[in-house]
This record gives C-alpha cells, structure tokens and sequence, in this order.
C-alpha cells in the first residue's frame, strides 16, 4: 500500500486526491490545504495540515502529489523527494529551467520516481495523434493553441495562476509536450509577442501571448493562448500536425465553451490527410477529466511498482519547458531566444 500526501486541493489537487482516494493500491495519510479545510465529502477523515513541511515530517509519505502554485512546485518536489518519497508534480514542473534541472537531478541522485502532470500522455486519442503523426514522419508544421472566455470565478482562477505564471506557460506545456513526443529533435530558437489586454493584472503580466519555435531537424511549431473575458471564441482550439507526407488535425464538431475543462482535452476525431485521401478516425467514448487524473495517478503508482524508467519523460519535462520559458522571456525583452541542450 502506498501511503499519498497531497499537497494543494484546487482544481487539480482535488481531482488526484479524489484518484488515490478511490484506488485501492493507495492510502492517503495527508492533505495539504492552506485554510485547513476540505470540504469534498469524500475526503473527510483524512488529517488536514495547512504547513507543506509539516504534513511532510508527520505523514512520511511513499508518494507525494504537488498540485500548488507554480512557484512552489520545485523546491516541494525536491524535499519530498530528499524525504524519501517518490513524487508527481502538476504542471508546469518549475518556474525557471535551472530549478526544473535540479528536480530531474535530485529525481536521478535520489533512485526516486518524478512524474511531471502531463494530463495528455494518458489520453488515448492525444497518444493516437501522436502515433499517426510519428507515422507520416517530418519535419512536421506544430499548429496549436487554447484560448478561454473566462469569466467569474474562472477569470478569478486565471488571475491568480497569473501572479506566477503567463497562460503560454502555464497551457503551453502540454502541448509543446505533444511536439516532443512526435519529434525527436531539439529546439533551437524562440520568438514569442504578447499583450496585456486587461488592468486587473500586474503591469509585468501579459493574458495573450503567441510564440514560434524551431527545431533542429527543420521542425517549426506554433502555440497561442489567452485567458480573460476579452478573448474570442473563433478558432479556440486548433490542433494540427502537418508534414511532407500530409497531417493529421483534431476534428470536433462542438467543443462547448472555451473555458470548459473537458473540452481542453476532448478529441472525438482525428482527421489524418494524405495527397491520396483523408481518413476520419472516430474516437468514441472520451475520457473525462476525473477519468484522466486517475489513469495520471495509476501510472504514477505503477511507475513506482514497476520501475518503470522515466528518462525520457524526464527530459522532455525539461525541454518543453525550456521553449514555453524561452517564449515567454522573448515576449518580456522583445527579442528571439536560442535555446541550448536543456536536459542534463
């Protein structure tokens, strides 16, 4: 049985701990919330701390979950792990590629399992992309964005990710994931441009950014996001995949609303294009967000069980984060980033 700390209880947080609540291989023996209250009545019972360390020296954990702010996310990872427990950490796995490097390093030194929260490598029609994408083969055209509507409390969500984190970053990860996933290759530059459309965040911040990467092996990419109230909800979620040989695009004929969780990940269709023809693939029966926190926390349980190795994961953790970072500092300084080697 594999004892779980869950540190953070927002969006995320609840959804792992409500995963590990309902596995049977796990026992959570503690949450992490800064009121010191869980409200989910499935929850209830479980010792409730509101210090992060604390819970860490009382609970002695196997696994912890780190669902917290941005800017917390490697420093916890790094105790956790110093502490003994393996670790699964949400999105994006830190705020600088120096302290994402330390967490891999502290990952390898330790002999401890680090799974970044990737919500797309467990969708099976986010995987299947990926296969009829590697199929056609490159250099591929990346052709992506998520853009949200938000309003009330969303918005208020949105701001508050902002204090730490652009939406390019924060999103961005995921699917410049997907990228490294379909190609092998390292990125070599960044250009990003953004604008802060909204006075309800800091001067420094911006709630619309778009950026430009290449890769190596002649691979360039694509990446747009917003958030706010102000945003559009044309063209929200495109998702292509182009090469010499053709593309394959999610296809979805209603998506809901911009701000809807589910839709984030919802494929129903993938439409692969060749000079010859095209074929619809239908992909029925899609997995919901809770589905996908708890297909997450299975394979973090498993990756402990089965040793499974995480190298690779690893290292594109770091890579896909090294682009949304290197975009978001190009956006800031108004010049083009050249990317090194990231992983160490």
């Amino acid at each position: 049985m594999t004892r779980v700390l869950v540190a953070g209880l927002g969006n995320m947080g609840l959804s792992h701990a409500l995963a590990h609540h309902r596995q049977d291989a796990a026992e959570i023996v503690g949450l992490v919330n800064r009121s010191g209250v869980v409200k989910h009545p499935e929850l209830a019972g479980y010792p409730v701390f509101t210090d992060f360390r604390e819970a860490l020296a009382t609970a002695q954990p196997d696994l912890v979950v780190i669902a917290t702010y941005s800017d917390t996310h490697a420093d916890y990872a790094v105790e956790a792990m110093e502490a003994g427990a393996h670790v699964f950490v949400e999105k994006p796995l830190a705020t600088t590629v120096a302290d994402a490097q330390r967490v891999v390093a502290c990952a390898r030194q330790t002999g401890r399992k680090l799974v970044v929260g990737y919500i797309l490598r467990h969708h099976p029609s986010w995987v299947r992309l990926i296969e009829e994408a590697r199929k056609l083969g490159g250099p591929y055209v990346f052709r992506m964005n998520l853009n949200q509507q938000s309003s009330g409390a969303e918005w208020e969500t949105h701001k508050a990710l902002m204090e730490t984190t652009a939406p390019i970053v924060d999103c961005g990860v995921h699917y410049v994931d997907v990228w490294c996933q379909i190609t092998d290759a390292e990125p070599v530059k960044v250009h990003g441009m953004g604008l802060r459309l909204s006075d309800e965040i800091a001067t420094d911040m911006y709630n619309y950014g778009q950026f430009q990467v290449s890769f190596d092996d002649g691979s360039v990419g694509w990446y747009e996001a917003g958030w706010g109230p102000m945003m559009s909800e044309t063209a929200f979620f495109v998702k292509d995949v182009v090469s010499p040989a053709g593309s394959v695009s999610i296809v979805e004929d209603d998506k809901g609303a911009s701000s809807d969780v589910d839709g984030h990940t919802r494929v129903g269709g993938l439409l692969v294009h060749r000079p010859d023809g095209d074929n619809r693939i239908d992909l029925p029966g899609e997995p919901g967000h809770q589905d996908l926190c708890d297909a997450e926390q299975a394979y973090m349980l498993r990756a402990i069980s089965e040793d499974i190795d995480l190298t690779r994961h690893m290292q594109d953790a770091v890579k896909s984060l090294a682009i949304c970072l290197a975009a978001d500092e190009s956006i800031r300084t108004g010049q083009s980033v050249t990317l090194k080697e990231q992983t160490p």
